[in-house]
């Protein structure tokens, strides 16, 4: 399939993305990126990890897509005393049938929101991988698949560190995406406050199926990438490895460690989605620049020394991003 049929095909979809956004502007007032990256985890099966302080209608946003797509939706409020039963289930005896039956957590869900994920334990948290990765819990002996589609999307507050856990690199690496929420513009802020006061906020209606989400996941699949387009991705992620290969000496002794291979794949299929939201059926170098942020801060670790020097993660991707030749 050439790239002029990818195309009509991309097109053919572009009014579902129409339709999405209009219903989602029901609830929510700008945070058009927030959308924007929540959608390329739906396109891509990849969970999402949504940063920012209180009140950003991160919670409120979800909620509102899996609305729109009318898909189950399940909120987890990770608390110090979640143990991993409360989320994936457990066996229960019944005296009256002699045996165990199994009752199913909240994790059985399309679309699983981990609020404050960084609030629950270790072991909760590892409860969580398996179905993150393998889209499967196992309870007792017995293996679940998950319905699809599949997709956790998680919140944690950055500045109240009171009472939370850090989350293993092992799980922070399974999340596609980790997004940094803003505070809203003035004039966004003003809609927002007048839809509370005037109680003017509509209802969310259910405006796609999860057929409308498999058949655009199809799509994605299908756009075009161009082998120059790969070696971009692989050079950005080596260069978080080995900077001194990549003219980056500088950044040497800033980083602990690079980017895994999730993010090379990632990157791939990030820029994908963003080149069908954007109505193409071919990726561009942009279109990875626009995902690379929010795919590589939570992969890049930084030294004790950046850390000394107040040197964060999207300081050195930015010097990356300058650096490494573009295609």
């Amino acid at each position: 399939m050439d790239v002029h049929q990818i195309k009509d095909k991309v097109a053919e979809q572009s009014e579902r993305v129409h339709r999405l956004h209009a219903e989602f502007g029901k609830a929510i007032v700008g945070q058009e990126a927030m959308l924007d990256r929540l959608l390329i985890g739906v396109l891509t099966n990849g969970n999402v990890l949504l940063e920012g302080v209180p009140g950003l209608a991160k919670t409120t946003a979800i909620n509102a897509l899996a609305q729109a797509l009318s898909v189950s939706f399940q909120r987890i409020q990770f608390t110090p005393d979640l143990l991993p039963a409360d989320l994936v289930g457990t066996m229960i005896y019944v005296p009256s049938e002699a045996s165990f039956r199994t009752r199913k957590g909240p994790i059985f869900a399309n679309f699983v929101l981990a609020d404050e994920i960084n609030r629950a334990p270790s072991k909760v948290q590892s409860a969580l991988l398996e179905a993150m990765q393998e889209r499967q819990v196992t309870i007792g002996d017995e293996t679940f698949p998950l319905e699809s589609p599949f997709l956790v999307m998680a919140t944690q507050n950055p500045i109240e560190q009171e009472g939370t856990y850090p989350l293993p690199e092992a799980q922070v690496d399974r999340f596609m995406l980790k997004v940094k929420i803003t505070y809203p513009q003035p004039n966004e802020e003003r809609k927002v406050l007048d839809m509370a006061l005037d109680e003017t906020a509509r209802p969310i209606q259910p405006v796609l199926t999860p057929e409308d989400i498999f058949s655009m996941q199809d799509v994605v699949k299908m756009i075009y990438m161009d082998d120059n387009i790969k070696d971009y991705i692989l050079a950005l992620v080596q260069a978080t490895r080995d900077p001194a290969a990549s003219k980056l000496s500088d950044l040497a002794p800033l980083i602990d460690f690079g980017a895994s291979p999730r993010a090379s794949i990632f990157l791939g299929t990030g820029a994908r989605a963003v080149a069908f939201l954007n109505g193409r059926g071919y990726a561009t170098p942009q279109d990875v620049k626009d995902v690379a942020y929010d795919v590589l801060r939570h992969r890049v670790i930084l030294t004790y020394e950046a850390e000394a020097e107040q040197m964060t993660s999207e300081a050195i991707i930015k010097e990356i991003l300058n650096t490494v030749p573009v295609p």
